[in-house]
């Protein structure tokens, strides 16, 4: 079994971290479109849908980290490339916590994918 360098263990939480947050999102977007009256019923099932699709496959990329399956680090690197202009639209419209939340987040996600130690453990096995 290959040892799991602090690099690897970080990007999975990373991605870990940004799965939980989109389907909690996602979830709320559902709960809010059977509780509420959205203008565009379909439009927010539709949001909702996605997010929570889109979160399960980040924890499911996260898990693949996590046991250092080859197949899981381009789609880590690609969500965070996309997340890097989520977070400089959310700057700069004024959600300044989101914005270096997510910033923050991209950035070391990217740091942490593209490490050596990450590298040699995804090649090893």
């Amino acid at each position: 079994m290959v040892s799991r360098p602090t690099t690897l263990v970080v990007a999975a939480a990373v991605l870990a971290i940004e799965g939980a947050a989109g389907v909690v999102l996602g979830g709320y977007v559902g709960v809010e479109t059977v509780a509420g009256s959205p203008a565009d019923v379909g439009g927010s099932a539709a949001v909702a849908a996605i997010g929570v699709l889109i979160g399960a496959a980040l924890l499911w990329v996260a898990w693949g980290l996590l046991h250092a399956a080859r197949w899981s680090r381009a789609p880590g690197v690609v969500t965070q490339i996309f997340s890097l202009p989520v977070a400089v639209s959310l700057l700069q419209s004024r959600q300044y916590a989101m914005g270096a939340l997510l910033m923050v987040l991209a950035l070391a996600g990217l740091a942490t994918l593209l490490a050596p130690p990450t590298t040699r453990a995804l090649i090893e096995k």
